[in-house]
């Protein structure tokens, strides 16, 4: 195994962290206005109020405004998979391509054919034309996220396809099963579900800043209440989806679950952390100290009923992971680390065998690739041969916990957040509730974290593997001078700075100016 240069995975792990991060400032607003837009315009069209009017327009420009600057951080993203991690590209270039490719010729297409006319077909096509393209815009943003999402869940959990030994690359041989896999199912309704929450936040604390400058009453009144009904909506979604997520993580990432319970050794009837502060700092983590904590607060049983359907059922830890658990079917790091070694010797073998022509060979081990208890028994954990010490299959355990759980803590937030919204908008009370607009403007920074910490448990949370099982980050990066990638996360860093400035600076002068003059 060649000798691997973990300053160039932790740096190119960093670039790409950084541009995904700062691109989802600009996606979930995006995914959540649009159908807010859409919603406003609807009511237009059948009312003919233009108070309607003026509020769509409004919130169409700061629309527009987001989703400019969005693009160009995402274009950078998909560069990244060739400059960066070639490969991985190489390893799974036929199926991660695939949706990427549906997306930009697809969904992205038919997002932006009707964004022009969304903006600029007033007063040039009709009132029914012009919502329908509202209506597309949303969704075409909508699709646009489902293809992305699509590969993604393909990585945390891969399936419909099968392993060419010839050219060592992994084929899609069924591309349904790649779409409609319980883990890209939820992770698509999860994820913008999130965005609907974020732009739901955004459109009413955006509105408490003109009841708290007593500009535009009508307006901000009417804002906050569609907002706070969309939100509400797809924060029950959000928990409904959050359930189904965590029944996926506990089958086929179960390192993941415990890292993000802190949970070191498993039993039944495990409960879920509320509220808890682990008692061992990083560097120790996956020693038996990582089942202490200085204090926490937990719902009895109520992880294993989220992970198993059964309140008595066994959860894993991370010790039952990393060690075994024999009386739980459970093997050993060790085991799988061999397992995935005999694959890959296999493979080795299968080439030296075509090297020389001794065409017998290479038959009889092209074959066992296709053969289903070689696959079950072995090359499933084709990843692990790459592993040297079991210690690296445990993720950040610090970084996940908190990460998860300050998550969920916001999630049940904006839920009473919402409701809030809503009883004062239906009281007529909003203009009064001089604290509550106080705080809509501070919930707008804590939805944006709320989706950051999401991304963070996902990704963090599931290393070291980039393809579950298959393929673990260190393997993944293209073998480039670690100086090189230091050069270009420093430039991403002030390009994309520069970016999310101009757009705060861009889109407060848009809301200073207000619906009225901005409308128009």
């Amino acid at each position: 195994m060649d000798a691997i240069d973990f300053s160039l995975v932790n740096w190119s792990r960093g670039q790409f962290a950084l541009t995904a991060l700062y691109h989802w400032i600009f996606v979930p607003l995006t995914l959540g206005i649009t159908f807010i837009i859409a919603i406003m315009e609807t009511i237009y069209v059948r009312t003919g109020d233009e108070e309607w009017k003026k509020a769509t327009k409004f919130w169409m420009i700061l629309f527009g405004i987001n989703f400019a600057i969005g693009v160009a951080t995402g274009l950078i993203l998909e560069f990244e998979f060739g400059t960066n991690w070639s490969n991985y590209s190489w390893f799974v270039g036929d199926i991660f391509g695939a949706p990427l490719a549906i997306e930009g010729i697809m969904a992205f297409f038919l997002e932006s054919t009707f964004i022009a006319i969304m903006f600029f077909g007033w007063n040039k096509v009709s009132k029914k034309v012009h919502l329908a393209s509202s209506w597309l815009v949303a969704i075409g943003a909508s699709l646009s996220a489902l293809w992305i999402l699509v590969a993604n869940a393909w990585m945390q959990s891969p399936v419909g396809m099968q392993f060419n030994p010839d050219t060592a690359r992994n084929e899609m041989v069924k591309f349904w099963d790649v779409l409609f896999s319980p883990v890209a199912v939820n992770k698509f309704l999860h994820t913008i579900s999130s965005g609907y929450v974020l732009a739901s936040i955004f459109v009413i604390g955006v509105s408490a800043w003109f009841l708290l400058q007593k500009r535009n009453i009508l307006f901000a009144r009417r804002s906050i209440l569609v907002a706070a009904i969309f939100g509400f909506v797809s924060s029950i979604q959000i928990i409904a989806t959050g359930d189904g997520s965590a029944r996926q993580v506990a089958k086929i990432q179960p390192m993941k679950l415990a890292a993000m319970e802190g949970l070191y050794k498993g039993y039944e009837g495990v409960g879920l952390v509320a509220i808890g502060v682990l008692s061992q700092p990083e560097e120790n983590r996956g020693n038996e100290g990582n089942k202490d904590f200085y204090f926490r607060i937990e719902i009895p049983k109520f992880l294993s009923y989220m992970a198993n359907g059964s309140w008595n059922a066994f959860v894993p830890g991370i010790k039952d992971l990393i060690d075994g658990n024999s009386e739980r079917g459970i093997i050993s790091a060790a085991e799988k680390m061999e397992r995935g070694k005999y694959a890959r010797n296999v493979l080795s073998e299968l080439k030296k065998a075509k090297e020389r022509g001794d065409m017998e060979t290479y038959e009889d081990l092209t074959l066992r690739f296709s053969d289903e208890t070689f696959i079950n028994e072995y090359f499933r954990y084709f990843g692990y041969g790459f592993v040297d010490d079991p210690a690296r299959l445990i993720p950040n355990v610090p970084l996940s916990f908190y990460s998860f759980h300050l998550m969920v803590g916001l999630g049940f937030y904006f839920l009473l957040f919402f409701i809030l919204a809503i009883f004062y908008a239906y009281k007529g009370s909003l203009e009064r509730r001089k604290w509550f607009q106080r705080l809509a403007l501070l919930t707008i920074p804590l939805a944006y974290l709320a989706t950051m910490l999401g991304w963070i448990v996902a990704e963090m949370g599931r290393q070291p593997w980039v393809i579950q099982d298959l393929m673990p980050t260190f393997s993944a990066v293209t073998r480039l001078d670690s100086t090189t990638v230091q050069i270009t996360f420093w430039l991403f860093v002030i390009i994309f700075t520069a970016l999310l400035i101009a757009e705060v600076k861009i889109m407060t002068k848009q809301i200073k100016i207000g619906p009225k003059e901005g409308g128009n």
